[in-house]
């Protein structure tokens, strides 16, 4: 499937040029790009866990509120049409190697198919070898034992659960998103909160303390992965929804909480006066686990799922097609305007080495294409 991406990559590549730059020449407008701001960006990347296409406002569900990031998809760049893989380390896999799961070795999620080969190039270690500082905050779920961990796979600085969810058997024991112990660089760290509230006070602390020189946050998120543990005061927005299940007014809860802390982010970047010169990614990393579901008792569907057939795990687009919104103020990358050109996880490693002005080059086979080449 990926194979054919380079066509569609090259189309894409042509509109969004277009729509960053007036110039006419192509590869002066790409000059123009990776020069504009006279400095490299940031990138703030974030992805969660389980949360499909229909669970956010802006794409049209009627229920759930997220009103930070469908603001920020109004001044943004969103890709509808972007796939990823179809459960969770595989997409994590690609995203940071540019290369599919046949290549890379995560192919699963347990038994250890979630191990990144230990010869795969990161483009955590590729933002480092061109001066970013680089940090991870949440999920890593590529495998849980040296020489695998996040922060001898590119990152100077991780925070994050075991294995592919807290409270899964590699985590630490007796987690259950409260006030859990996590890891700092492979050693453990008890921390007071909320897991989603703890990742984005991590990442801000990060931002913050680099915020004068080069950075690549990497904030993976287990949310809105089971369990549905969620603060009550998130709960409490939806209880009395009667168009969703118990479980489905948790998982909405944790989305909402995310949209809280996206909000915090965003406002962190413009107070420290670098909003302008940093791209800001929000996507996930596949369809829906509990957005969109049968009730059996009335044998109807509940939620809302953008009209698309399949879910979390699914080969049909509910699985795979998820957001991707993006904004770069510097880069011109705002507006509100959606792209629907076909693109997929395996592309981001080599256009945002592009993005941000650095070479690239690998020895292995790439899956992924450069969409600003």
């Amino acid at each position: 499937m990926y194979n054919s991406l380079g066509v569609y990559g090259r189309y894409f590549l042509l509109c969004v040029l277009n729509f960053l730059t007036t110039a006419c020449n192509t590869k002066q407008s790409e000059k123009a790009l990776a020069k504009v701001s006279g400095s490299q960006p940031n990138i703030v990347f974030i992805i969660t866990d389980d949360q499909g296409y229909g669970d956010f406002g802006h794409t049209g569900n009627p229920i759930i509120k997220t009103p930070a990031i469908d603001k920020f998809a109004s001044e943004a760049v969103s890709l509808t049409n972007y796939h990823v893989g179809t459960t969770c380390a595989p997409t994590r896999a690609g995203l940071l190697t540019g290369r599919n799961c046949n290549r890379n070795g995560v192919w699963h999620t347990i038994m250890g198919a979630s191990m990144l080969n230990r010869e795969e190039v990161t483009i955590a270690d590729e933002f480092k070898k061109n001066g970013y500082k680089t940090g991870m905050f949440g999920k890593w779920h590529l495998g849980d034992n040296s020489p695998f961990q996040p922060h001898e796979r590119g990152f100077d600085e991780a925070f994050y659960h075991g294995g592919g969810g807290v409270g899964q058997t590699p985590d630490y024991w007796n987690n259950d998103y409260f006030d859990d112990t996590y890891f700092r660089n492979g050693r453990p760290e008890k921390k007071e909160g909320y897991c989603t509230d703890v990742w984005f006070d991590e990442a801000l602390s990060f931002i913050e303390a680099k915020k004068d020189q080069p950075f690549f946050c990497y904030l993976s998120l287990n949310a809105p992965h089971s369990p549905f543990n969620v603060p009550e005061k998130y709960y409490n927005l939806y209880k009395d929804e009667v168009d969703i299940d118990e479980s489905q007014k948790r998982f909405y809860g944790m989305i909402t909480n995310i949209d809280d802390n996206f909000s915090k982010l965003l406002k962190k970047l413009e107070n420290l006066g670098i909003a302008d010169n940093t791209i800001v990614v929000f996507t996930t990393d596949k369809g829906t686990s509990r957005g969109y579901r049968l009730d059996k008792k009335t044998n109807r569907f509940l939620g809302y799922n953008a009209g698309m057939r399949g879910t979390k795990s699914s080969e049909y687009d509910g699985g795979h097609r998820v957001p991707f919104i993006i904004r770069w103020p510097n880069g011109g990358l705002t507006g509100g305007s959606t792209r629907n050109d076909l693109v997929a996880h395996v592309d981001v490693l080599p256009t945002f080495m592009s993005l941000t002005g650095n070479s690239f080059s690998s020895e292995k086979t790439m899956d992924g294409v450069d969409l600003s080449d």
